[in-house]
């Protein structure tokens, strides 16, 4: 009984600790502008983060935004590659 209760709890562990690991996530940034005479779309910049998906995926949606530069007016559009 010890044992099963014991390998029960090391399963778990080892289950928690494989699915929370974390990873290197790759974050581009890319700023579209939106004119009168269409749009147009550059990468902005790329982020790196070394954490669990989940949390890259929120750190990397924070990097969204909308805002006018010497360009004009654009919107900076994030995702996880």
């Amino acid at each position: 009984m010890k044992k099963s209760v014991l390998f029960g709890v090391l399963l778990a562990i080892a289950s928690t600790t494989m699915i929370s690991c974390k990873k290197t996530y790759y974050c581009e940034c890319d700023k579209v502008y939106t004119g009168s005479s269409g749009s147009a779309s550059y990468r902005d910049e790329v982020y790196t983060f070394d954490d669990t998906r989940a949390r890259a995926e929120d750190k990397c949606e924070n990097e969204e935004r909308t805002g006018t530069d010497l360009g004009g007016d654009y919107s900076r559009e994030c995702q996880i590659r």
